[in-house]
């Protein structure tokens, strides 16, 4: 790994809890940081893998208040700059390296959390004081723990960790412990299920049972559909000889891999429908009830 990847790896994981914290331009997801620390290393399809595995594994986990969650942004940095400086299998990279440091990380967090305290009894000070250039630059100077709780575990496990993760692959691969890879694989394939259990658990499933069912039986019809038309498409350009002077494997490829997309395609543009026709009935509901018949919006003994 080389040095600059570890600087932009590291810079990027200080601004990225910083971003989080204000600007929220979704920097700091765990997709977000995969694409980013795929690009830093030269890999970008292995950093979405990884980035989007672990977005759906924290699709359902939110913080109240004052509390922490694990941090699986810096987990998808680490797992996506080892997985592809070590030639580590994604799925694995993501069940030995993302999960476990983003349980580590909450400490850093919590470390980070109560290190801006000092900072904001200096804002406190110098309100009492009307020092107005204080409060902006306690107030700015408060961005240094939090960033300094993502950055430095990610610069130390970057410049550091090498040998580590080195000799973690090397024990997997040997044959005697080919069975704690498939595990890990195994693993690592189940914890997106188990991010959209959460989120299930916690959205009022049972108030809109109808759009989830709608939505299930849309993917299974529209899957197959394509699926098919794929197919077809792929003994169509089997058939012939060549299409733009490609062999019949290329041809076939190349035309298998314009309907790749269109499932999901047309799943988003059912839903956006969907969400778009939600918004206006319940526009119209707001306007034509009282007001201590309108909703509140809380979920209340509606778990899944």
């Amino acid at each position: 790994m080389q040095w600059w990847q570890i600087l932009l790896l590291t810079l990027y994981s200080f601004y990225q809890i910083c971003d989080e914290l204000t600007i929220v331009s979704s920097a700091g997801s765990p997709v977000f940081a995969g694409f980013v620390a795929g690009l830093v290393m030269g890999d970008v399809k292995t950093g979405l893998l990884i980035g989007g595995s672990l977005q759906l594994v924290v699709l359902g986990v939110g913080t109240f208040g004052g509390a922490s969650r694990i941090d699986a942004t810096s987990g998808a940095v680490l797992a996506t700059a080892f997985s592809v400086a070590q030639n580590i299998d994604p799925e694995i990279a993501i069940s030995t390296i993302a999960v476990p440091v983003a349980g580590l990380l909450v400490y850093t967090d919590i470390l980070g959390r109560f290190t801006t305290t000092f900072f904001a009894h200096r804002v406190d000070a110098a309100i009492e004081r009307f020092d107005y250039k204080g409060i902006e630059r306690n107030y700015l100077l408060g961005a240094l723990p939090w960033g300094l709780s993502r950055a430095l575990p990610v610069f130390l496990a970057l410049a550091f960790g090498g040998g580590l993760v080195e000799t973690l692959v090397a024990a997997l691969e040997e044959p005697n412990f080919a069975w704690i890879a498939a595990g890990l694989t195994l693993a690592a394939r189940m914890l997106p299920g188990l991010g959209f259990a959460i989120l299930l658990h916690y959205l009022p499933v049972k108030r809109n049972l109808h759009y989830l069912a709608a939505g299930f039986g849309l993917t299974a019809m529209l899957t197959v559909l394509y699926g098919n038309i794929s197919a077809l498409g792929g003994a169509v350009a089997s058939i012939v000889p060549a299409v733009n002077g490609l062999i019949p494997e290329e041809a076939a490829l190349s035309f298998t891999n314009n309907f790749k997309g269109l499932s999901m395609i047309g799943i988003s543009i059912i839903g956006i429908l969907l969400a778009v026709l939600h918004y206006q009935n319940a526009r119209r509901t707001v306007v034509a009830a009282p007001v201590s018949n309108v909703e509140s919006g809380e979920i209340e003994d509606d778990e899944f």
